[in-house]
């Protein structure tokens, strides 16, 4: 048992040691205080729920998103250069980094970038992105550029493949560095692909719905992506139940039950 825990901590060690240095390579030199547990994924109780925001930003909170913006740009210029993915550097049209406000409160993570993706360089476009659209501004109210939109790897895989486990690894620390730089407060993980690697789980969709999770102090909600949807229209009114859920807990008005 003593030797088993010894290689648990051993490989736990090298691996964050290995996290480290990935993000010292992409310029980040702050981590944001984590509270979350050493397991990363716990499930979060009502105890940790955040109280909403609801004043508007000040001179302050203007000039740190300033900083965000400038922040996330040098990220988004070593993304544009990256190699460390032969074929997808080789075949990519261009890189995906992100799109939205530097200040949100909520994160949406899909994937990896789909064709009209790697044709215009921003995550979310065509028939999925309408309807992500049409769920931020029409189900929640919000809008789309109050929100900040990335992917789980920043090139196009071959053919929309899944993408590999050693890509999602190599593009990982541009993930971590983009969710440090915006500090959110919520993430809603679109697709299996999206919520296993934030979440470090195995665990199907099907499981990770319908509850919330811890991942660095951020409040996390998996749902159906919406390339899915379209794919499945009949798993549309479990997407509205999640990002019901996902309201409520933003403090956001919550409209009466209704097929979407």
């Amino acid at each position: 048992m003593d030797n088993a825990r010894r290689t648990d901590r051993s490989r736990a060690s090298g691996a964050l040691i290995q996290t480290l240095e990935s993000l010292h390579m992409t310029g980040v030199t702050h981590l944001r205080r984590s509270v979350s547990s050493p397991a990363g994924a716990a499930e979060s109780g009502s105890a940790s729920k955040r109280k909403p925001d609801r004043k508007g930003p000040s001179p302050g909170a203007r000039a740190a998103g300033q900083d965000r913006e400038r922040a996330l740009d040098e990220v988004a210029s070593q993304v544009a250069q990256c190699t460390r993915c032969e074929e997808l550097a080789r075949t990519r049209t261009q890189t995906v980094f992100g799109v939205g406000d530097p200040r949100t409160r909520l994160v949406f993570m899909g994937e990896a970038p789909g064709a009209d993706e790697d044709r215009q360089g921003e995550p979310f476009v065509g028939r999925a992105g309408k309807l992500l659209t049409d769920i931020i501004e029409k189900g929640m109210g919000l809008r789309r550029q109050d929100v900040y939109i990335l992917n789980t790897i920043k090139c196009r895989p071959p053919g929309n493949r899944t993408p590999s486990a050693t890509e999602a690894a190599n593009c990982r620390p541009y993930l971590d560095a983009q969710l440090d730089i915006i500090q959110p407060q919520f993430i809603c993980c679109l697709g299996a692909v999206a919520a296993q690697n934030l979440l470090a789980t195995t665990a199907p969709l099907g499981k990770l719905r319908g509850r919330f999770f811890d991942y660095q102090g951020i409040r996390v909600i998996c749902t159906y992506h919406p390339a899915y949807v379209l794919r499945y229209p009949e798993t549309k009114r479990k997407v509205w139940e999640d990002i019901q859920m996902l309201m409520a807990e933003m403090g956001l008005k919550v409209p009466r039950r209704r097929d979407r």
